[in-house]
């Protein structure tokens, strides 16, 4: 059987380490995965092409649009958010699914985080609407979006207004203040400087998607200005042990997994 990670860039990903030490720890030595390099474009040419072998794929940028046009079903969080980070092959064809939401939710939970009324997002893509899906099932009932271009909030504030949560768009400026206690990051590398100006306060909570190079610039203006961050990482993880189940039909082996990582 055959996984893989799907994108462009992908050569960085640690999915390969996730799921490969899942398929250790769960005896399936038939089953290998990988990294391939495949932009939005070329999705539906490559799985039209795939024999039975391919199992389940895990779908990052700047793919995870085009996972839920190209698949055969659509499960109602990718039919939500527009997204999906998952393929999972069925009798049927392609099943679209989205475990980011349950990797959002399960990082700010894990750090700290039960309960949030009030809660800011930065950027508002993909990443953005499964962040606002978690942070609603965790209780918000207003979210400050905050972006570069308040035109580019349009379906984030479609997810936001099906979900039942009031929301206020702000331009993204360095000297700005963020009232929410809780906030999460989803902006790129490029746009870390802007919001590592931004004024953080003691007690704030930050979610930074980002996990390479941590910590980031962003996570250590927070530490510094006293706030409490949560690395990307897991959010990484949780979304992956939520698609091994969905590809293997096996529980996660979540030690296993944990253990490869922090190796």
């Amino acid at each position: 059987m055959r996984a893989a990670v799907l994108g462009r860039p992908v050569g960085h990903s640690l999915s390969p380490l996730l799921h490969r030490a899942a398929y250790a720890a769960l005896g399936l030595d038939d089953w290998t995965y990988d990294a391939l390099d495949v932009g939005a474009e070329d999705l539906p040419v490559l799985l039209a092409g795939l024999g039975p072998e391919w199992r389940g794929f895990s779908v990052t940028m700047p793919c995870k649009q085009a996972a839920v046009a190209v698949a055969d079903t659509v499960e109602l969080l990718p039919r939500l958010l527009g997204a999906a980070n998952t393929l999972v092959r069925t009798d049927t064809g392609w099943r679209a699914e989205n475990t980011d939401v349950a990797g959002v939710g399960m990082a700010l939970q894990l750090g700290g985080v039960e309960q949030v009324e009030h809660a800011a997002v930065l950027g508002a893509g993909g990443t953005a609407a499964a962040a606002v899906t978690a942070l609603a099932s965790l209780g918000a009932r207003h979210v400050d979006v905050v972006v570069r271009e308040p035109a580019r909030a349009a379906d984030l504030l479609r997810v936001l207004d099906a979900l039942g949560v009031t929301a206020d768009v702000q331009r993204l400026d360095r000297t700005g203040t963020l009232t929410a206690p809780v906030v999460v990051s989803t902006v790129p590398v490029s746009g870390q400087p802007a919001v590592a100006e931004l004024a953080w306060w003691r007690g704030q909570t930050v979610l930074d998607v980002l996990y390479a190079g941590w910590p980031t610039p962003l996570a250590q203006r927070v530490a510094e200005a006293g706030g409490r961050t949560i690395s990307g990482l897991e959010v990484l993880f949780w979304q992956a042990t939520a698609q091994v189940e969905l590809m293997t039909g096996h529980p996660a082996p979540i030690e296993a997994m944990r253990a490869a990582l922090d190796a």
